[in-house]
């Protein structure tokens, strides 16, 4: 029987099963809907609540704070154009390796008369912030910045981006959704104004996740509708979803720093196996500042979706560039953005690590990928 190793958990990780046995009763039942004021409603709304006040809790915030969204994609399209619309006009600036749900609405922003700065990387995939600062306007009315990038792990300077954005008064998003419950977040120290975070990224349901909005912050909602989320965000609550992403909250407050060092052990031990095994192979991102499990490694002269097929042909999942964008030809975005040369850009592979990662499968996917790449290697010796 083949070994499954599973290192794709940048892009969804298996729901805890302590997550699954809260959420059962509220598909059955507690079915009631968190609107309604009768007790089926009642017992529903409870579970609504302690879901906020966990999320609120694990962020130092306020339960009122926090809007549950369906996804990181509608709370960063939320966060952003919230924002945006809020001052009708004006210019924001993003970087060039957000995620693209937060580029996309950049884009799309642009289409109704904003202005958007796309600030570069260097080449660890890293912001400066003095050129966030230079980018700034009379007329910039919104920074998003992400907190770590999913493809590579670097993790940005956002404490120093949102003192610069608080110095100028304008609002600060960062898209949090691969750091959540996975590093430390201080909200009030880095002024951060706006975040966005998932539930799936830390064991939780997919379909859900949340938007925290400061008290105070100028907002208006994209979706509209009934009362829902003090009328941020408009549609009946996902209740058993939001009741799973409350209780794996609860569960990465207890987990979370020890399992970032396990898993930044591992995940050096598998870069330093790969390194010592298989010629010409990179890191990319950045060498320290970066999330506990990513590890992007490029291996020249073959093509990542090669060795993601191969790799999954002996039961090991990993990923080649974002999970959003696989199937694409194209380098990724990320690694063109920093610089990354093209013969190399075209062999990155990202390897993220969980909970259930073990030395053994580490060691495992190690194993696997030497002989992998040297096949790949010798069938295309004019792409070497």
């Amino acid at each position: 029987m083949t070994r499954r190793v599973y290192l794709d958990h940048n892009a969804s990780t298996p729901v805890h099963p302590e997550v699954v046995a809260e959420m059962l009763p509220y598909f059955g039942e507690c079915f009631g809907n968190p609107s309604s004021v009768h007790a089926f409603g009642r017992e529903a709304r409870d579970g609504l609540d302690t879901a906020r006040e966990r999320v609120a809790r694990f962020l130092s915030a306020r339960p009122e704070e926090v809007v549950f969204t369906s996804g990181g994609t509608e709370s960063d399209n939320l966060g952003v154009k919230g924002l945006a619309w809020a001052r009708r006009t004006g210019h924001l600036i993003t970087s060039r390796i957000e995620h693209h749900a937060v580029l996309r609405t950049g884009q799309a922003l642009e289409g109704f008369g904003f202005a958007v700065t796309y600030v570069s990387v260097d080449e660890y995939g890293m912001v400066d912030p003095d050129d966030v600062k230079r980018a700034i306007r009379p007329d910039t009315i919104a920074i998003s910045i992400m907190h770590a990038n999913s493809e590579v792990g670097t993790i940005q300077p956002v404490a120093a981006i949102g003192a610069i954005a608080r110095e100028h008064g304008i609002p600060f998003h960062v898209d949090a959704v691969q750091t959540f419950g996975k590093i430390p977040i201080d909200l009030d120290g880095w002024g951060i104004d706006v975040l966005s975070c998932s539930a799936h990224k830390i064991y939780g349901p997919k379909g859900v996740a949340a938007l925290y909005i400061r008290r105070g912050t100028k907002m208006v909602s994209v979706q509209h509708g009934g009362e829902h989320e003090r009328r941020r965000r408009a549609g009946t609550e996902n209740v058993p979803g939001i009741v799973g992403f409350g209780k794996a909250v609860e569960i990465r407050a207890r987990d979370m720093v020890g399992e970032a060092e396990r898993v930044r052990m591992l995940r050096d031990r598998l870069w330093e196996g790969l390194r010592a095994r298989v010629p010409d192979a990179r890191l990319n991102g950045h060498p320290t500042q970066r999330l506990p499990g990513t590890a992007n490694v490029a291996f020249h002269g073959v093509e990542s979706e090669s060795i993601v097929l191969g790799l999954d042909l002996k039961g090991v999942a990993v990923s080649a560039g974002s999970a959003c964008t696989s199937g694409n030809v194209e380098p990724s975005y990320v690694l063109v953005a920093m610089g990354v040369p093209l013969d190399w850009a075209m062999g990155a592979v990202r390897y993220s690590l969980g909970r259930g990662t073990a030395a053994a499968d580490v060691d495992y996917v190690v194993e696997c990928s030497e002989p992998l790449v040297r096949k790949l290697r010798e069938a295309l010796p004019a792409a070497v």
